[in-house]
């Protein structure tokens, strides 16, 4: 199966790379034991990506890896039959990590990156792909949930791709159709975007342009009064550090959450008397 390396769904090589060489190295913060498995028998050359992002590349995605781990387990701790559905799931390998036994999990993506994931992790029973766009609302239905035990959505370096006006549309109709239920995703400020397009650029991909910011998380209620925002978080904070690592990665790490240039977002689409 291939992959149009010149798309957004191309993207999804480098978390994975990140993940798997990062985790190596600092298995305190994550051990993607899974990445690292498809990584040793992936016939593709990471040099480029590798050259790209770098030390700090990696630590920052298993420091997401991590942060959204770590609020899955939270949230199945409260409901331990909960659905979690992964937005733009591309070779995420969360699930392996973080099953307890009774959660139902969908990866959400776009067919030909379903395709491509499934050529590399198969589908199971509590874990499901769904091969269709997140704009198609037409995934609402294939999400077979109980509302009693809790439903969450993750979206990891997916929403940056989306125009806001898009998003809000979307936002406002999970908020209606999944209420009491709650979404979990990073975001950037508008400067980091900058960077962060200029970077992807220099791995070749000129087909994944970024428009989505989020400087002030409150923003995101005026998009609807179902949406209440229940935190906002600095990218790095209360993760473990490494005296070993670059000084470059350790100063851009500091100013990254210094000026809130990386962020993670929790809301909840609430339930309307």
């Amino acid at each position: 199966m291939s992959l149009n390396l010149q798309s957004v769904q191309g993207t999804m090589l480098i978390p994975l790379w990140g993940r798997a060489t990062a985790s190596e190295k600092n298995p305190e913060i994550l051990n993607d034991k899974e990445a690292i498995e498809i990584i040793k028998g992936f016939d593709f050359d990471f040099t480029e990506i590798a050259k790209t992002f770098g030390e700090y590349g990696g630590i920052s995605y298993i420091v997401r890896a991590r942060k959204i781990d770590d609020t899955i387990r939270a949230f199945i701790e409260k409901h331990p039959r909960a659905t979690i559905v992964n937005i733009g799931a591309g070779l995420d390998t969360s699930f392996s990590r973080v099953d307890n036994g009774t959660l139902n999990w969908y990866n959400l993506d776009l067919p030909d990156a379903i395709a491509f994931r499934q050529s590399l992790i198969p589908d199971s029973p509590r874990n499901i792909s769904i091969a269709k766009s997140f704009f198609d609302v037409s995934w609402f239905d294939d999400v077979i949930f109980n509302e009693g035990d809790g439903i969450l959505f993750i979206s990891a370096g997916v929403f940056y791709y989306f125009q806001e006006n898009q998003l809000r549309e979307m936002f406002q109709e999970m908020a209606l159709r999944f209420p009491g239920g709650e979404l979990f995703f990073d975001a950037e400020s508008k400067l980091m975007l900058k960077t962060s397009n200029r970077t992807v650029e220099k791995t070749g991909n000129k087909g994944a342009k970024m428009y989505f910011y989020v400087n002030n998380p409150k923003v995101l209620e005026c998009w609807s009064t179902r949406i209440k925002v229940l935190s906002s978080e600095p990218y790095f904070k209360g993760m473990p550090t490494n005296k070993l690592w670059e000084s470059g990665t350790q100063l851009m790490m500091k100013v990254v959450d210094l000026f809130k240039l990386m962020k993670f977002v929790h809301l909840r689409f609430e339930k309307i008397c």
